[in-house]
């Protein structure tokens, strides 16, 4: 059933995405744009946004431009994560990676492109939110793909390399990484939901303890998940001397870590009732793809 409805949810946002780009002047990065956006790619963060439009009562189409938006960000994330001066990975999403495909010097600018195409989708004037609400989800993006989110988490990621570090210092790394864009899918519907800024606050540390489930979950899937299956590379982490829990407490006790952490979440979503039903299902299904 999960399944069904993450394929369901990636073929409405890839529409959305298509729509927005053919409307837009013809250009020769469009074609690496689409390849790392449109091709696969299960869309988890776009799920959630909706998922948490259902706790707040939002309309799915007063979603769907920050559901495109997210994407665009976490496809401009991956396509750089993979260059050679980065991860250095020549697969993703079961295919040769942007730069493999059209080459290092494009697989940048098309990137790039993704990052900028996303506040032009927020701020379009087509987009139904107010200007207020536009303001602040495009600010809150800022703050969660700059260096205070995925691009400093990334830096840090790279510089942990080959390193000892402490817990505290790699669930900082990966909370920016990763956990950022989690808590613009959980705090920008909770902004058009018209929440306090309590509970604003609130749900984005909630999005980033999401996001460190999705990282450990991810983490397992490299150590014993199948390459087919998994569409990338696996076995790198150990390899590249990577700073995750696994490598720093061992399977066992990262497992445990990843259940006492599911178990905050959901207790934290069940005061919600059957509105959370779907976020709960895919919080589930995160945590199911190997551990």
């Amino acid at each position: 059933m999960i399944t069904i409805k993450l394929n369901n949810n990636a073929k409405k946002i890839d529409r959305f995405l298509l729509k927005f780009l053919k409307k837009q002047k013809k250009t020769i990065l469009v074609a690496p744009m689409k390849y790392g956006l449109i091709s696969g790619g299960k869309k988890i963060r776009s799920k959630i946004i909706l998922d948490a439009g259902k706790l707040f009562k939002v309309k799915e189409k007063k979603l769907l431009d920050i559901c495109a938006a997210v994407e665009c960000i976490h496809s401009y994330s991956l396509i750089h994560d993979d260059l050679p001066c980065m991860d250095n990975d020549s697969m993703r999403r079961g295919k040769p990676s942007t730069h493999k495909k059209y080459g290092e010097a494009t697989a940048v600018l098309a990137g790039n492109s993704l990052l900028t195409l996303a506040f032009e989708i927020i701020s379009d004037e087509k987009n139904s939110l107010s200007y207020k609400q536009k303001n602040e989800i495009i600010k809150l993006l800022s703050n969660c793909a700059g260096h205070t989110g995925i691009a400093g988490g990334q830096e840090l990621d790279l510089k942990f390399e080959n390193k000892k570090k402490t817990l505290g210092q790699i669930i900082n790394m990966q909370r920016k990484k990763t956990g950022k864009l989690f808590n613009f899918c959980l705090q920008s519907a909770s902004i058009i939901g018209n929440k306090s800024k309590k509970d604003k606050l609130s749900f984005g540390n909630l999005g980033e303890e999401i996001g460190l489930l999705f990282q450990l979950a991810d983490d397992f899937l490299d150590v014993k998940g199948n390459k087919k299956l998994v569409g990338k590379p696996i076995k790198k982490d150990k390899k590249k001397g990577k700073s995750t829990l696994i490598n720093l407490m061992g399977s066992k006790r990262a497992l445990r870590y990843a259940k006492k952490l599911k178990k905050k979440i959901l207790l934290k979503l069940k005061k919600h009732g059957k509105n959370a039903n779907d976020l709960i299902e895919t919080i589930e299904f995160i945590q199911g793809r190997n551990f």
